[in-house]
């Protein structure tokens, strides 16, 4: 039998049945990769993006060792928006629906608190929810975990993204020790390791997306006269490519401030990063540039040290580096988590000995290719996809990032997919949005309250 059909798996034979009436007969890879070690009981890592059939998998993987006859909760999923809890709520039943008298049952917010608590009177197999609600339940006693064998951490970069983190760290302490924990995300940076090595046991890695490699870089070299040619070279390559995420190094804090000033007169949406920023003033730069709502953010390589942001659009070397080290560092911030990325140098007559030392290192030639047209600098400067607000409360005034989302996705809100990622610090919180629906979400902040109170909110 293929290795990937589904058929070819341990399951039971109501699951297979359906699953061949729904024409899901061919595994998709991070099935194929994750569903033997989560039927085996083991705890997964899956590493894949939006659409690459991982609802599939941990539902086949909680379906299958379900006991209907037991009406207590036995699997938990988490996601990061009521939108994504209904999705995969609705998958799930759609799984299960040849196993007679399965429960799935979401809890958001935005339902009024009693009407879940009555639900769940009835009693539940399945709970699908969002961190914060889910949270709620737990502290109120409302959702006992004590039967909990299955919990599953969908899109976790985007929950703690989304300043989730706390929330996570209460339910999972109420979970029980003996059981088996799946995360599925797009990105694997540092916060996702750090909290798999802190709530799992020996997970199994799955990645289905080739991670940060040379084959996902493709290195781009521009010849430029010093001077003002320079700074052209970049409004081009800019234009030209239109990033939504560019980091573009200089190599002195007094050119970082220059270029993006220069860029900022321009229109474009840019920030420079250098050793001269108090932390708070750093802390802001970061949210902003990290959240998507400044495109460009200039830096020093010193400056630059420590940023964990991954899943870069573009990195443009203003100057070369001085160490090709540094410059491999540079370049290898792009094209990381599956994603393509475009790395591009300036270089000069005079820092031609740089790319040859580069090359030699590299042990291949890197050909110089032409700047883009001229006709790109006379297009209107393009601006971030998201806006970000700032609000005057924070860990102190125990706002969290659930009373943020609630918030701006009440009652005439915006949709929870219109928002990024929530960061809160002890005395301020910051909350990204589709910049076309920012001032309906500085509205709907302004005019509402959080925590019951009243807080000042502005547009960064």
């Amino acid at each position: 039998m293929n290795e990937t059909a589904f058929a070819s798996l341990a399951l039971q034979s109501a699951l297979i049945e359906n699953l061949a009436s729904l024409d899901y007969l061919e595994m998709t890879p991070i099935q194929a990769k994750s569903l033997p070690h989560i039927l085996a009981g083991k705890d997964v890592i899956g590493q894949g993006k939006t659409g690459s059939g991982k609802t599939a998998a941990f539902s086949l993987g909680l379906l299958e060792k379900l006991d209907v006859t037991d009406f207590q909760v036995q699997a938990l999923v988490l996601c990061p928006t009521r939108e994504l809890a209904d999705q995969v709520a609705k998958e799930i039943r759609r799984l299960a629906r040849a196993i007679q008298n399965i429960k799935v049952l979401t809890l958001c917010g935005g339902v009024p608190f009693k009407m879940q608590t009555g639900s769940m009177e009835r009693g539940a197999h399945i709970i699908v929810g969002t961190p914060g609600r889910v949270e709620e339940h737990v502290r109120r006693g409302t959702l006992k975990l004590g039967s909990l064998n299955t919990l599953v951490l969908d899109e976790a970069d985007r929950m703690l993204d989304m300043g989730f983190q706390p929330s996570l760290d209460a339910i999972i302490d109420c979970a029980p020790k003996q059981r088996q924990t799946l995360l599925f995300s797009a990105t694997y940076p540092n916060e996702i390791k750090s909290i798999a090595k802190r709530i799992m046991n020996k997970p199994v890695v799955v990645q289905v997306d080739a991670t940060h490699d040379s084959e996902s870089i493709r290195q781009h070299l521009y010849k430029v006269d010093e001077g003002a040619s320079r700074f052209t070279a970049l409004h081009l390559l800019l234009q030209q490519y239109r990033p939504d995420s560019t980091l573009v190094f200089c190599n002195t804090k007094k050119e970082t401030q220059e270029v993006a000033e220069s860029l900022d007169a321009l229109g474009f949406s840019a920030l420079a990063l250098n050793g001269d920023l108090e932390q708070k003033d750093r802390d802001r730069i970061l949210v902003r540039f990290s959240n998507k709502s400044v495109s460009i953010l200039v830096a020093t390589d010193v400056a630059a040290r420590g940023l964990d942001i991954d899943a870069l659009d573009a990195v443009i070397n203003y100057n070369v580096a001085n160490d090709l080290e540094v410059h491999i560092h540079r370049v290898g911030r792009t094209g990381r988590a599956g994603s393509s990325g475009i790395a591009c140098t300036l270089y000069s007559e005079k820092e031609q000995y740089k790319i040859e030392r580069l090359e030699a290192y590299l042990n291949h030639t890197i050909d110089a290719e032409s700047l883009p047209p001229l006709n790109l600098l006379d297009k209107p400067a393009y601006k971030p996809p998201m806006a970000t607000l700032q609000i005057g409360g924070g860990k102190k005034q125990k706002v969290r990032a659930g009373d943020i989302l609630g918030a701006l996705t009440g009652a005439n809100g915006i949709a929870g997919k219109q928002v990024g990622k929530i960061q809160i610090f002890d005395q301020w919180a910051y909350v990204a949005v589709n910049r076309n629906v920012a001032n309906h979400a500085l509205n709907k902040l302004t005019d509402g309250k959080l925590k019951g109170r009243s807080f000042r909110v502005w547009l960064m």
